[in-house]
């Protein structure tokens, strides 16, 4: 455990923090020369590269601050004249920072979808940080370019399965591309629906292309009403961002129904489909969701590519969190079809387990993002194997290195052990739930998510009675309720520190309204069935608050 004497001192004192002199000497001294041993800084690097986890769990208080009380140490708005040692830094990082971050380390932070990091991605990031090579340009970044394009046939391999001879031919082509890094999901989903836009409206006799005519023009080149791009309700709302910056608007963006295991509704899609051709509008892509945010659902993506053939569609999947699953066999089985994609999504951050930015968007047809290559004198020239003339964004990390590290150590064999685990422990805290007398279950997990709320065993009895529309009144004022005590147990618990898990808003199968419920993801390996239990007593135990029971008694009313 950090406990080092020098780290102590450093955060007893540091409201007396030491100031350095500003002079070339000092300021060549921090760009050269290590930190010596003993110091804070050294003693916090050892520490980490010993055992991450037992210094994040030493260090991170998951115990919860308010906003205004944490301010208090981030009021100053004037840059320092004078500088400070690093050491001073450190220890005042260790004591506001590491303090009050999220323990998202923590077996038991089952919350959202971000989790413990294998030891090794601490060590290997410093090595990509000193290098700080930049991959909008092979002139910055040199070695790290065919590593990514490399990273990028893996991928891609792993989603469409092509045969050797096409990575052969494309892994390091000048011409070809077959995917993207992002900084994550949000623009990867960007890209894809960027591409898609460019390639539904191309460059065609006076009409010089979407890209350099505007959205406006080439409604009117080609005849059409307007556009239009459909996903379920359970798609990410960085596809409406997405509407909004290519100038369709968020009032074409469609959002379909879903059934009762939250897929998109195909009978509904189809029919949103024939409104919006029958009325000269283009649909310019159709999305489908392999592992949803909410409720991590899987959309049936062979129908959906089918749908998109029919209507001459861009069909894009956002796999950013379920697309790990193709590591699996189980999870290549429940996420079949994605293969007929156009474009897909998979954010390496979440279940690869790599540090933040690390997004990624594949391209089925490696000639497809010529539609938004960009060009630049100074950087990134015509006939350039560079990637950056197809990336929204300029400069970039060389968070490949990190992928390629992973697909490495721990290869395929271990990401498949890793999603099945997951998936298997979604299911058993599921029939957990389902044994509980006061838990209902709202979502049967399909990968590792699964949502659930309180519901106490006298008040679980009168469920199906609420499902009579004769007592729609009296249902809408019970879940009411019920939303009112979930909300209360999850922020008690988020509260207390001992664990977290999150909470969201949905249709459930019995209620035309949404309602609150608990959402658990659950993708840490080191997250254990016992925890699971234990989250579920704490939470029991919360309910019997005074102010809860309350609640639930007047719910109990209702219903008698």
């Amino acid at each position: 455990m950090l406990t080092d004497d020098p780290i102590e001192k450093q955060s007893e004192k540091h409201s007396s923090a030491k100031v350095a002199e500003a002079n070339w000497q000092s300021l060549r001294r921090i760009f050269t020369v290590p930190e010596k041993p003993g110091s804070t800084l050294r003693c916090i690097e050892d520490q980490i590269s010993k055992n991450l986890v037992g210094f994040l769990q030493d260090h991170i208080v998951a115990k919860e601050k308010g906003l205004p009380e944490l301010e208090k140490a981030f009021q100053a708005f004037e840059v320092p004249d004078c500088p400070i040692f690093v050491s001073e830094q450190a220890g005042f990082l260790l004591e506001q920072v590491v303090a009050n971050s999220v323990h998202t380390a923590s077996p038991r932070f089952v919350g959202h979808m971000t989790s413990a990091l294998p030891y090794f991605m601490v060590s290997l990031s410093k090595i990509m940080m000193a290098l700080n090579q930049n991959l909008v340009k092979i002139e910055t970044s040199k070695v790290f370019t065919p590593l990514e394009r490399q990273v990028l046939a893996m991928m891609h391999h792993l989603v469409f399965q092509q045969d050797a001879a096409f990575y052969q031919q494309y892994m390091h082509h000048s011409d070809a591309c077959l995917g993207m890094f992002c900084s994550g999901g949000t623009v990867a989903n960007h890209t894809a629906l960027w591409v898609a836009r460019n390639q539904a409206f191309p460059a065609e006799g006076d009409f010089s292309g979407v890209a350099q005519s505007g959205l406006y023009r080439a409604l009117k080149h080609f005849k059409y009403e307007g556009v239009a791009i459909l996903v379920s309700e359970r798609g990410h709302y960085s596809l409406s961002k997405a509407a909004d910056l290519l100038g369709i608007g968020r009032d074409d963006f469609y959002a379909v129904p879903v059934d009762e295991c939250h897929k998109i509704d195909l009978d509904a899609l189809r029919a949103e489909v024939a409104r919006l051709q029958a009325s000269n509008i283009k649909i310019l892509a159709i999305v489908g969701v392999a592992g949803s945010s909410e409720t991590g659902s899987v959309d049936p993506l062979e129908e959906l590519a089918v749908v998109a053939k029919q209507c001459g569609a861009h069909f894009h999947v956002d796999a950013a969190w379920g697309g790990a699953a193709l590591f699996s066999e189980q999870g290549r089985q429940l996420l079949k079809g994605i293969e007929l994609a156009d474009s897909v999504t998979i954010d390496a951050h979440k279940q690869m387990y790599v540090p933040m930015g690390a997004g990624m968007v594949f391209m089925k047809d490696p000639h497809a993002a010529n539609v938004i290559r960009h060009h630049a004198q100074y950087i990134v020239r015509k006939g350039s194997r560079d990637l950056g003339r197809y990336s929204m964004e300029g400069s970039r990390p060389g968070m490949a290195m990190l992928v390629q590290s992973g697909l490495k150590v721990m290869g395929r064999a271990g990401y498949a052990m890793l999603i099945d685990e997951g998936i298997q422990k979604a299911k058993d805290f599921a029939q957990m739930i389902q044994r509980h007398p006061d838990f209902e279950l709202i979502t049967e997990p399909q990968l590792n998510l699964l949502t659930y709320r309180y519901v106490p065993h006298a008040l679980q009895s009168h469920l199906d009675y609420l499902k009579v529309e004769s007592k729609a009144s009296v249902r809408v004022s019970v879940n009411e309720t019920l939303n009112k005590v979930t909300r209360r147990i999850q922020k008690i618990q988020r509260e207390r520190g001992q664990s977290f898990v999150s909470r969201t808003h949905i249709k459930c199968q019995y209620s035309k309204e949404a309602i609150t419920v608990f959402r658990v993801v659950l993708a840490n390996p080191l997250t254990t069935l016992n925890m699971l239990s234990e989250i579920l007593e704490e939470q029991t135990k919360i309910a019997r608050d005074e102010s809860i029971q309350a609640l639930l008694s007047d719910c109990n009313n209702k219903v008698l």
